[in-house]
């Protein structure tokens, strides 16, 4: 990927002046990452009251059950993981893949290689865990993939991120380009990565459940699989703190998707992502405003 000469300019120091301290955590132990993302991650619970208090919105909604010590103590848990897996994504930038790769195991490739054989195109659904970004390196392993992304804000950091992404897909496109590239580029054995579990408000999306509570859901990944004529599986990347490895799971394919009915669509999607975010529910993205969109006339809980 070409280096665009102006990410040298002043005003880009500091930022490089970060990203070079951040590359020596990419040569530490995993188990040295990992004791300072805990920490990492207990001082952002202490000290970060709005992404806290975002954690403990999401969990009160979707784990009703649990009591407040235990929306506590796993809102904690979440933040020492979403702090470790940013450590982690030293390894992405500044290690070679191969590395990477020897500590990356995959789970359900039989739906995938099943598909392929079928002659039929497949859309990998990836799920919000703070990890996702090991699922294209341990996917590119194996397959040819693409994907889309949104653009981030620094451009240092988007360049970063983007040479990361491309040594594991063949290319990416930008969500404001909307689903006809995304659509030609599909055939068998080329997969497309899609990331459908956030909330982008109201337009093109429909209401459904999602811990049993009501969630804007995008309809977009039910016309990508209609049009693709494809098999959608849903997806998650975990990190597995025995042996300090990456694992990714596939599901099986979503069943009777898409029919006809929007909403129907809606929830076997949540349905199938839930399934897999209760393998390890601390790992799930849930500093997101994930319900941020509500139904009529429903209040805030943010």
């Amino acid at each position: 990927m070409t280096f665009p000469r102006d990410l040298l300019a002043p005003r880009h120091w500091l930022t490089w002046a970060g990203v070079g301290a951040f590359s020596g955590l990419a040569w530490l132990p995993w188990q040295a990452r990992c004791w300072l993302g805990k920490r990492l991650g207990n001082w952002i619970y202490r000290h970060n009251r709005k992404r806290r208090a975002v954690v403990l919105s999401n969990l009160r909604l979707c784990f009703p059950a649990l009591t407040d010590t235990q929306r506590e103590q796993m809102a904690q848990s979440h933040l020492q993981e979403y702090a470790s897996a940013m450590l982690d994504y030293s390894l992405l930038f500044f290690r070679a893949r191969s590395h990477v790769q020897q500590r990356t195991r995959i789970s359900g490739r039989e739906y995938v290689d099943q598909a392929i054989a079928a002659g039929q195109n497949v859309i990998l659904m990836l799920g919000h865990s703070v990890w996702l970004e090991f699922a294209p390196v341990a996917i590119g392993q194996y397959y040819r993939a693409y994907g889309s992304y949104k653009p981030f804000r620094n451009p240092v950091i988007n360049w970063l991120i983007a040479r990361s992404r491309l040594q594991d897909v063949e290319f990416v496109v930008a969500r404001e380009e909307g689903m006809m590239k995304l659509i030609k580029a599909l055939e068998p054995g080329r997969l497309m990565f899609f990331l459908p579990d956030e909330d982008h408000g109201s337009k093109h999306s429909v209401f459904a459940p999602f811990f049993n509570v009501p969630k804007a859901t995008l309809t977009t990944p039910a016309r990508l699989t209609k049009l693709g004529k494809a098999v959608a599986l849903p997806i998650m990347a975990f990190f597995n703190p025995a042996h300090g490895g990456y694992e990714i799971v596939i599901g099986s394919p979503l069943p009777d998707f898409p029919g006809k009915d929007e909403a129907q669509n809606a929830q076997i999607l949540n349905t199938g992502l839930q399934t897999l975010i209760t393998e390890h529910p601390e790992q799930y993205m849930w500093v997101l405003k994930l319900f941020r969109t509500r139904p009529e006339n429903e209040p805030s809980v943010y």
